[in-house]
């Protein structure tokens, strides 16, 4: 069992609570920007509206907007992908060491952020539901945009604290004292939802932005889930059909256009505009672009990863040096601090990963060739060399651990996708006890945080705080 210091968590608690950084979820009370179901869906732009509520939260909630507290910083951390530039910084240096205390605040901020995004999209499915004045084909789409927001909300929250609360509702007095529910029903309700997204939703996105939820939205995203789920036939299926949409989307071969606003290499993104002001740079640019400021850097050792003629080496990893400091640092995003004039979207789902999703589902099925094939498809864009079958035999798991190399070099710092795949493939152990001796097997899960356990006595902890 860890021990930590409590007592100077609950003052930053306190403080986070009284300068209003932080929001409550289990005993979640109805939140200030609450969506009221009699009065928001009178006609089809109040309904429009919600959505759009949505997708502005996504943009400042603490768990998907790309900041501080993020899933990309937090797992980042947690993986052997970024660490604090100050090795005294006690907030980012307790989840790079996988020391997380239960009242840490940024690990608070997270979860308490991802539930209001829940309640907000309960709260949208149960005023569709009830209104008589939204037209049909509205309805329908909202809905499937809807369902997907939840789904996507709880597969992050499923992979990073494991068991947590299934909440379908609003009913705030009976979510406050609500249990937590198992990996596999969590699991079947987001499949649930995204099967029933990827019915109701086409393949239109509602405006020239890749910023709202279509099908193929939805898509990528069960593709995601069938490859975590081990299930390598459907994962192939998925990712295949998107990948053979190349007149919407297709592989940039120019690094610095992948996360440009709208680009077609992008799936979905997340827009700066729902920040509401005149700043429009994303979170990730403001959080990880290099300054003398800066809390965040690459790993130790992450850049001797990439071989010296890789493109993304050269394109996506910045190095700061000053006389003071000298780092590396993620350099996907080129905008930190823009006024009126969005370059760039945060990027959530994009091709590059479908292809190396593909890849994975076709070795597991000994399908070599053609799942080299795909993994030559991301190399060859990096402009290293590709893979040639006939140069030597290389078997199933040499294969897979190419794709787990390219998945790191080419997705990270972006969404934990390190983070969980060491989990889902049980390296965990191997790669984060070098990194750390303080690792620990039961560090694969957050901590639930102490301060709503305080507050529902059915709201039990994770093995091993």
């Amino acid at each position: 069992m860890k021990k930590y210091r409590h007592i100077k968590y609950f003052m930053i608690i306190s403080l986070c609570s009284l300068l209003g950084a932080c929001e409550d979820y289990v005993e979640v009370g109805v939140p200030d920007d609450r969506i009221v179901k009699e009065t928001v869906f009178e006609d089809d732009e109040t309904a429009i509206r919600a959505i759009r509520g949505i997708y502005n939260e996504l943009f400042n909630a603490s768990f998907s907007g790309g900041w501080r507290s993020s899933v990309t910083v937090l797992a980042g951390l947690s993986a052997d992908l970024l660490q604090p530039v100050n090795s005294e910084n006690i907030t980012y240096g307790e989840i790079q060491k996988n020391e997380i205390s239960p009242n840490h605040p940024s690990n608070y901020e997270l979860w308490s952020s991802a539930y209001n995004i829940i309640y907000m999209t309960n709260s949208v499915l149960e005023g569709l539901a009830i209104s008589k004045n939204v037209s049909d084909d509205l309805k329908r789409r909202l809905e499937g945009e809807a369902r997907f927001v939840r789904a996507f909300t709880y597969f992050y929250l499923v992979n990073i604290y494991g068991e947590v609360p299934l909440i379908l509702d609003t009913d705030y007095r009976n979510n406050s004292l609500v249990s937590r529910n198992g990996i596999d029903e969590l699991y079947t309700q987001v499949v649930k939802d995204l099967d029933m997204a990827i019915e109701l939703l086409d393949s239109r996105y509602e405006s020239s932005d890749r910023t709202s939820v279509n099908i193929v939205v939805a898509v990528a995203l069960r593709a995601r889930v069938a490859l975590y789920q081990e299930n390598w036939d459907l994962a192939e299926i998925l990712s295949s059909e998107i990948i053979e949409r190349t007149a919407t989307y297709e592989i940039l071969q120019d690094l610095d256009e992948v996360f440009l606003a709208n680009s077609k290499e992008a799936i979905w993104q997340i827009s700066p505009i729902g920040r509401g002001n005149i700043l429009t740079s994303t979170g990730e640019g403001q959080v990880f672009i290099g300054t003398s400021r800066s809390s965040l850097q690459l790993a130790t050792g992450f850049v001797e990863d990439f071989e010296p003629e890789d493109k993304r080496l050269v394109n996506w990893v910045g190095h700061y040096n000053s006389n003071t400091r000298d780092f590396y640092f993620p350099f996907k995003y080129k905008d930190r601090s823009s006024l009126n004039d969005i370059t760039e979207y945060s990027m959530v789902f994009r091709l590059a990963e479908q292809y190396l999703i593909r890849a994975e589902a076709r070795v597991r099925k000994g399908k070599m060739n053609e799942a080299i094939s795909d993994i030559n498809v991301i190399r060859i864009r990096a402009g290293i060399e590709p893979i040639d079958m006939n140069e030597q035999e290389i078997d199933i798991e040499e294969i897979l651990d190419l794709i787990m190399k390219e998945r790191k070099k080419e997705l990270f710092a972006e969404w934990g996708h390190r983070w969980f795949d060491l989990k889902r493939t049980g390296r965990t152990d191997e790669v984060l006890a070098e990194k750390t001796s303080f690792w620990e097997p039961t560090d694969v899960f957050y901590p639930i945080p102490e301060p709503d356990r305080m507050k529902n006595p059915n709201l039990d902890q994770n093995e091993g705080y």
